[in-house]
């Protein structure tokens, strides 16, 4: 991603979707060198008391410590209804109170913790994992189930002087939804379950982080990305060579409302596929988006926001009929690497936001279905 410039990064722009067209090449330390290997394990430091409140969730705790992480400027940007937040304080009151409220016992438990500079020259922690709880009250007008539930979340954090200045995170509420019975779209083609966290257990990094094998996890990356861009317009699915970046055994971890797909055939056929079926005019508005890749050893992430563009012109994907739209689209995405080869890829859409967009209230329509619910208004479905 980093193209070679004569003194500071350029910023780069390219359109991504889930299979994003970049080009290009890690010059030598573009991703980090020996003299930064110890900012990323202290940024990293910095993030671990909050992580440590977010387990047990004590809610005066975690207010705390993200004053005391964060800069007074710091920006929350947060999936579909939440969207952008400015402040501490509004961040935990909107997001993180009605939360708990729901799910009493709420804590947080992460599986990949991980951190490195793109080449723009910024700092990121990327955090993946899930919340969980006993779901015992509505949330956003979700009907509680009374028992465990749980949701994956993506979070990322961007560092200056030490503080955090900027978050994305995407939390998959729609896999709420489906846990309470009450999504109301169409049924994922790709399976629905408790996605988890890696093969190997290794995904929270610690120690000093390697620029060399960092630049090399994440160029791999990058040169899968730009071969997977070639199908269809040169050719079949010959094209993307996958046998040479994707492990046989791959397991790409969709959102929910897609699905996990279990090797090539998975990928392509409950991803893929429908996915360039209804959108061919993805990779046409690179001038209108960025993203950043960071990479920690054998993980590599993508950040953006948003980071993908492109029309619903065709069918196809998730039974949306054509709307001729152009949408933006956020993903935030892990992969590791196993042996050289992609073994498990993480992916967040924030398909209520896509939705969104196309006019279609997902909200609203599982609040028509609230109406015959009890403990839900038997006129508007909000809950009582």
């Amino acid at each position: 991603m980093c193209p070679m410039a004569p003194a500071r990064l350029r910023k780069r722009r390219r359109s991504r979707g889930l299979c994003p067209p970049v080009r290009g090449t890690f010059p030598p330390g573009c991703i980090g060198t020996k003299e930064d290997m110890d900012v990323h394990s202290r940024h990293k430091e910095v993030l671990a008391p909050l992580r440590a409140a977010l387990y047990d969730f004590d809610l005066a705790a975690v207010r705390r410590v993200l004053f005391d992480i964060c800069a007074p400027d710091v920006v929350f940007r947060l999936a579909y209804p939440f969207e952008t937040i400015q402040g501490v304080d509004a961040f935990v009151e909107r997001v993180f109170v009605p939360l708990q409220a729901s799910w009493p016992d709420l804590e947080r438990r992460d599986y990949i913790v991980m951190a490195g500079p793109t080449p723009e020259g910024a700092d990121w922690v990327g955090c993946g994992g899930y919340y969980t709880g006993a779901f015992m009250a509505p949330w956003l007008d979700v009907p509680p189930t009374g028992h465990l539930a749980h949701m994956r979340f993506h979070e990322f954090y961007r560092f200056k002087d030490g503080k955090i200045t900027e978050m994305q995170a995407l939390w998959d509420i729609p896999e709420v939804m489906m846990q309470a019975r009450a999504w109301p779209m169409s049924p994922s083609l790709g399976r629905e379950w408790a996605v988890p966290g890696p093969a190997t257990c290794d995904g929270i990094l610690t120690g000093a982080h390697d620029p060399q094998i960092s630049t090399a996890t994440c160029q791999h990356i990058i040169d899968m990305l730009e071969y997977l861009k070639k199908h269809p317009s040169q050719g079949g699915p010959e094209v993307m060579e996958m046998e040479r970046f994707w492990h046989p055994k791959m397991s790409w971890y969709g959102p929910a409302g897609i699905g996990t797909g279990r090797g090539q055939r998975g990928f392509r056929h409950w991803h893929q596929i429908p996915f360039l079926n209804a959108m061919p005019d993805r990779g046409q508005y690179v001038e209108d988006i960025e993203y950043h890749f960071f990479g920690d050893g054998s993980y590599a992430a993508v950040t953006g926001w948003p980071d993908m563009y492109q029309s619903i012109t065709h069918d196809g994907w998730l039974g949306i009929a054509p709307t001729g739209k152009k949408i933006e689209m956020r993903s935030l995405d892990f992969w590791r690497l196993e042996n050289g080869l992609i073994r498990e890829n993480w992916v967040l859409v924030d398909l209520l936001h896509m939705y969104d967009q196309i006019g279609v209230d997902v909200f609203a329509r599982m609040r028509e279905f609230n109406k015959a619910r009890s403990g839900f208004d038997p006129e508007s479905g909000v809950a009582l």
